[in-house]
């Protein structure tokens, strides 16, 4: 059954007008009145509904029945990615989606290619949400990672957080699995440097905020593979629910 992400209050029995993007995807994928979709709006839960009307511009179904099942992760996982070159954040946030992060960060580090003007960054964010939904969607996830506006790594660094920070480095002499395997599953925010790595100086001060410094092993990884790698050795170790 699709899935599409619904930004308004659903409720069972409402007969609802779908938003553009879904009413274009609706037509694109030929789905016809009376076939069954499953609607979320990132509250919780899903709604099966059926399409009542389609046109190229426009679609509406009713809304059937809510479940409330759920594929979110029993510890929540920021990813804190210093920003790559190219489309390579794209695939990034997509497949940190699937594999059950909760928060994505991006940073601006000393060594990244990429340099984000405020309009530049707008519209980045607003992609890169359209990145998350899709995934979501295609997934299974009834909600939406929290999506946070680019950071320098020092301010960033300088804000309290919560949750213990993890900074990925090769220079590490413990590696992330053999710290997973003696810790009890915890939210954490995993630190990924760009391609160059982070600077000495941005490790100094992220070690010296707090930050736990390990390795992803013997092997250097590159930066779309480094996240991606940890937060699937942390699911392994913790289980991925």
């Amino acid at each position: 059954m699709p899935r599409f992400h619904c930004q308004q209050p659903l409720d069972v029995g409402q007969l609802i007008d779908l938003p553009d993007t879904v009413a274009h995807h609706v037509f694109v994928l030929r789905l016809a009145v009376g076939d069954r979709i499953t609607l979320f709006n990132g509250s919780g839960g899903e709604f099966s509904a059926t399409l009542t009307a389609i046109d190229k511009r426009r679609a509406s179904a009713e809304v059937k029945a809510f479940s409330p099942r759920e594929a979110e992760p029993a510890h929540a996982l920021t990813i804190a990615q210093a920003l790559p070159e190219g489309s390579k954040m794209d695939w990034i946030i997509e497949k940190s989606v699937e594999l059950g992060v909760t928060a994505i960060q991006p940073l601006l580090a000393a060594r990244s290619v990429v340099r984000l003007s405020e309009e530049r960054a707008a519209k980045r964010l607003a992609h890169w949400q359209s990145v998350i939904i899709a995934a979501a969607e295609q997934c299974g996830r009834n909600r939406l990672p929290a999506l946070s506006a680019p950071m320098p790594v020092l301010p960033w660094l300088a804000q309290h957080d919560l949750h213990p920070r993890i900074l990925l480095s090769p220079r590490a002499t413990q590696s992330l699995s053999d710290w997973g395997r003696h810790h009890a599953p915890q939210a954490l925010t995993l630190m990924i440097g760009p391609e160059g790595g982070f600077t000495d100086e941005e490790e100094r001060a992220a070690i010296a905020s707090g930050a736990l410094c390990l390795s992803m092993g013997e092997r250097v990884l590159r930066t779309e593979t480094a996240g991606l790698a940890a937060i699937a050795s942390l699911n392994a170790l913790w289980g991925a629910h």
